[in-house]
């Protein structure tokens, strides 16, 4: 791009482009500046009709009626300050009446609110909860140019969708407000994203999907959410499934992956089983590893989801299916055809071959990792495992063992160490079942009063603290590298030196410390609760780790 003008420009004809492409064929104007980079956009586009009014309150009336004449939201476009508090009344209107609309509000860039600047307000949800979705997707940058489209495609699914209604896009702009379209990212075939909701009947018209996924190499990556209907999808398909640790499907199957992030990190055998497609089911795993793979391979990716929540953090989804997981994954099964036996088998070899070297690996070393697999080797069929956010569940994502018939859960969410004791207490309560909490030393201290009472609880519940005395995750980061040791510890190691024998003796709860895999093994047969403070070096687990991989990598390698 040659200046933030030509930016804003292509920003702003991109998502024009993308709203003609969904079905949009009016805008509404009402005249101004700061919305320069997206009315000139408009009136540009041939597809587009522009209407002009002055007033604003009549403009967003325009586009309601707009929208109830023909069920198609038109864009509606002000400029900033006061000028889209004029909208609101149209804009509840649309959201009592189930009117589809897309609402823009041209806004200042953020150096320029809270300093008094001329026509600025705060726009944020502007609309309150009048709105089926609120966005603001900052200044635009040539570096989110591949979140545009899906942008513009989201605001037109929002407003369309089963609870049709006014979506408000909230749109900084930096002078200068005027450029050149330079270099649109280019639209698909089809649609960017279609959203499909499926009934409670399993007869469903999935074909679309069907002839997406049949005869084609692609993976299955399951998260939470899926369930082992996704087994018999898979053998229908002949495809590999990337089995995250809360997904339900870790067990003993020849399509089942479980060390899909060590084996993605040999470039040589990822860059030769690129897939065809995708296809999602349930939540996406932890694996930064995975995200990126699929970020950058040039795939469709197809998500089952049981809930309308939005997850694309690539922005390359281009079908969502809604409704009952396990129902949607029979439907599929039913219908859809294998590609080549190949492909299923060199991912197989490749899942034996990383197996055997993390078994060999972490049964003769003593790391974070092989408590990790100790811990999953341990459970039973029944039981429950509840995972910290952190390394603990990377490490049991990347390195655990299958865990048939054993319910995993995390707070993956957000992805926060807060409240984890108290999770897995309340998990033990509901179920009364045998709960392990695998967690480590900071989000076992940062939620330390869920021990309260816990001797007291009818529960059976055995936590397992990584204790490395400190904050393990940050030295895989870049700070590592760059902060000095001094303020590196400081700011990210943060050593706390507390005792959790101590801990445990202030709960009155049972402790054991110990020191290696075979002793970690020997008490996690036996329950009751209890804490078991297992002490890891912070300093060699990245070492460890590197290790750990490359060997994998190798290995995997071998078998390409």
């Amino acid at each position: 791009m040659s200046s933030y003008g030509d930016t804003a420009a292509t920003f702003s004809a991109t998502l024009v482009d993308e709203w003609v492409r969904q079905g949009v064929r009016h805008a509404v104007v009402a005249p101004g500046s700061r919305s320069t980079p997206l009315a000139v956009a408009l009136a540009m586009n041939d597809a587009i009709e522009v209407h002009i009014f002055h007033d604003e309150r009549s403009a967003s009336f325009a586009a309601l009626g707009i929208g109830t004449a023909s069920g198609v939201p038109a864009v509606l476009l002000c400029s900033s300050g006061t000028a889209g508090t004029h909208f609101h009344a149209a804009v509840v209107e649309a959201h009592q009446s189930d009117v589809p609309m897309i609402v823009c509000t041209a806004d200042r860039p953020p150096e320029l609110r809270d300093v008094a600047a001329a026509q600025t307000i705060d726009q944020t949800h502007l609309f309150g909860s009048a709105v089926r979705w609120f966005h603001d997707p900052g200044v635009p940058t040539r570096d989110a140019a591949m979140t545009w489209r899906s942008l513009a495609a989201r605001t037109v699914q929002a407003a369309v969708g089963l609870h049709p209604g006014p979506v408000h896009l909230n749109l900084p702009f930096r002078e200068p407000l005027t450029g050149d379209v330079v270099d649109m990212p280019p639209p698909r075939e089809k649609k960017w994203s279609d959203v499909i909701h499926l009934g409670p009947s399993e007869n469903q018209d999935v074909s679309v999907i069907v002839s997406a996924i049949s005869g084609r190499r692609g993976v299955v990556v399951a998260g939470r959410g899926a369930s082992r209907e996704v087994l018999s999808l898979a053998q229908s398909l002949g495809w590999p499934i990337f089995a995250d640790a809360v997904s339900g499907v870790r067990e003993t199957n020849s399509a089942v992956i479980i060390g899909f992030d060590a084996i993605l990190r040999s470039e040589k055998f990822a860059s030769m089983h690129i897939p065809e497609v995708v296809l999602r089911i349930g939540a996406p795993p932890a694996s930064k590893v995975l995200a990126q793979w699929v970020s950058k391979i040039d795939c469709p990716v197809i998500q089952v989801r049981s809930s309308s929540m939005v997850i694309d953090p690539d922005h390359k989804v281009q079908f969502t299916l809604i409704g009952d997981v396990d129902s949607a994954t029979r439907t599929l099964a039913s219908v859809a055809t294998a590609c080549d036996k190949s492909w299923l088998t060199s991912w197989s070899k490749a899942e034996v071959a990383a197996q055997q070297v993390m078994s060999d690996w972490t049964s003769e070393n003593f790391s974070e990792p092989s408590i990790a697999r100790t811990v999953t080797s341990a459970m039973t069929v029944g039981s429950h495992l509840v995972v910290s956010s952190s390394m603990p569940i990377r490490d049991v994502e990347w390195f655990g063992t299958t865990t048939s018939g054993v319910t995993v859960h995390s707070n993956r969410g957000t992805n926060g160490i807060d409240g984890v004791v108290s999770t897995a207490v309340g998990v033990s309560l509901a179920t009364k079942a045998r709960v392990t909490l695998l967690i480590g030393d900071i989000a076992c201290l940062h939620d330390s009063n869920g021990l309260w009472a816990l001797n007291r609880r009818d529960v059976d519940l055995t936590i397992v603290v990584t204790n490395n005395d400190g904050g393990s995750i940050f030295s895989f980061l870049p700070q590592a590298q760059i902060v000095s040791n001094s303020h590196f510890e400081l700011l990210y190691g943060t050593p706390h030196g507390a005792s959790f024998e101590h801990l445990a003796a202030t709960h009155g709860i049972a402790f054991e410390r110990v020191t290696t895999v075979s002793e970690l093994a020997a008490t996690l047969q036996h329950g009751g609760t209890r804490i078991i403070e297992v002490p890891c070096d912070r300093f060699s687990n990245v070492s460890q780790h590197e290790a750990l991989q490359s060997a994998v990598v190798a290995a995997v390698e071998a078998t390409a």
